[in-house]
């Protein structure tokens, strides 16, 4: 049985994608900040599943937090084939660069970067020794091509640095049967996250060329199709999501 591990997995983007692995066979290892009561619903919808299902807390800008996870995981399945870098830290104030504090700086940095080199650094050695691996970030629309994007300099920063990060492990890790991608995201707000592609398609979006807005399954059934055996040949790719929206001039971004 293989076995994912989902940081902040149990609502937004990743709950879609938790559910997805579990309907598809894995084994999930669950990463959540705060919230118990996603986590009991989670449980509860999943019941049948529970010897599948781990759910650690944690905050994806500790270190200590971050290397706990992997040794969980490891503790209870003793494997670890997919790894899902889902949390991402935003700060949603339009702000300049120079008016950022130091804690959002670093909570962006921290939160987007380093949490993949902590997870990277665990996960990659079991990895080697399986000789399989799957390993997804997440970024932003032309992350790969290190854009400006205004108003959003501190998360541009770490996403930017990520996608080459996952690139750079793409490369570094393929002779052991690793693979490294990114999946950038277009619009997806609110309860899209973790809505469906039928509720999406029943609420037109003029804003996205596709004629409808982005959804948690959207991003589910990427991640579940760059984690497959025979998608080996698919590595250091950046894939965007995005219904062909410009993200990075949208008024809403």
């Amino acid at each position: 049985m293989r076995h994912a591990i989902v940081t902040a997995g149990t609502k937004g983007l990743g709950k879609q994608v938790t559910e997805q692995l579990l309907h598809e066979g894995y084994s999930v290892t669950v990463n959540y900040r705060s919230d118990e009561q996603a986590v009991e619903a989670m449980k509860e919808a999943f019941s049948e599943a529970k010897h599948r299902l781990s759910f650690l807390k944690g905050d994806v800008t500790n270190r200590h937090d971050m290397e706990a996870l992997v040794d969980s995981a490891v503790e209870r399945f003793g494997r670890v084939d997919l790894l899902i870098c889902n949390a991402g830290p935003y700060v949603f104030e339009r702000k300049k660069l120079a008016d950022y504090t130091d804690e959002q700086w670093y909570e962006m940095v921290d939160g987007n970067l380093n949490s993949a080199f902590h997870l990277f650094r665990k996960a990659i050695p079991i990895m080697r020794k399986q000789q399989f691996g799957r390993i997804i970030t997440y970024g932003f629309q032309a992350s790969d091509h290190t854009p400006g994007w205004l108003y959003r300099s501190a998360f541009a920063a770490s996403k930017t640095a990520l996608t080459s990060l996952t690139k750079t492990v793409a490369i570094e890790e393929a002779e052991f049967g690793i693979t490294a991608n990114m999946v950038c995201p277009g619009k997806i707000l609110g309860d899209m996250k973790e809505s469906s592609i039928a509720d999406s398609r029943r609420q037109p979006d003029e804003e996205t060329p596709v004629g409808r807005s982005g959804t948690g399954e959207d991003i589910a059934r990427t991640v579940l199709f760059l984690a497959g055996e025979e998608s080996d040949m698919i590595t250091g790719a950046v894939v965007e999501v995005t219904g062909g929206m410009d993200v990075l001039h949208s008024h809403r971004a």
